[in-house]
């Protein structure tokens, strides 16, 4: 079994008027590799959750990483409130794009300005999925980690050993 492929870095592209990005070169071998009905010449889907309202971002994940997510959701009590809630946000409130042969998406107009998006779109990598922000919400989320970072007094890794569940301040 090969690597498994990640998304890693932050990059900042310019948005057309049309909403049309490019998306960073090594997301796309990611997104392809995520893909499982992708081949050479076509071109790989992804999709794009914008539900969450308290989100200053859109979250993208590959095929492969939406497909775990609702079979973990399809696995809950049907008619619970917690399947309808991320069936909402899961399923009806996201969108399966593609990227075309330049390497661009169209971000709709609807997610565009949900997240105040304009003339440039800051991708960042999170791993499995990664983000699309306006780079000024980035740049402010990233300064309140990095303050978040400031006072925590021991090597990063420990976080590691963090209990998944806990919502621990730092």
């Amino acid at each position: 079994m090969g690597r498994r492929l990640r998304f890693r870095g932050e990059s900042r592209h310019k948005v057309d008027t049309k909403g049309r990005v490019s998306i960073p070169a090594s997301f796309r071998r990611v997104l392809q590799a995520g893909d499982p009905d992708w081949t050479d010449g076509l071109a790989p889907n992804f999709v794009i959750v914008y539900g969450d309202h308290r989100r200053r971002y859109l979250e993208c994940y590959t095929i492969e990483e939406i497909e775990e997510v609702e079979d973990r959701i399809s696995r809950m009590k049907r008619g619970s409130k917690r399947r309808r809630m991320l069936e909402r946000l899961f399923s009806t409130q996201s969108i399966t794009t593609s990227v075309d042969d330049t390497g661009r998406i169209v971000i709709p107009a609807k997610l565009r300005d949900k997240i105040g998006i304009t003339s440039e779109a800051q991708f960042a990598g999170n791993v499995d999925t990664f983000q699309i922000w306006e780079p000024g919400a980035y740049e402010a989320d990233v300064a309140e980690t990095e303050d978040e970072l400031d006072d925590f007094d021991g090597d990063p890794l420990e976080l590691l050993d963090e209990d998944d569940d806990a919502d621990e301040e730092v």
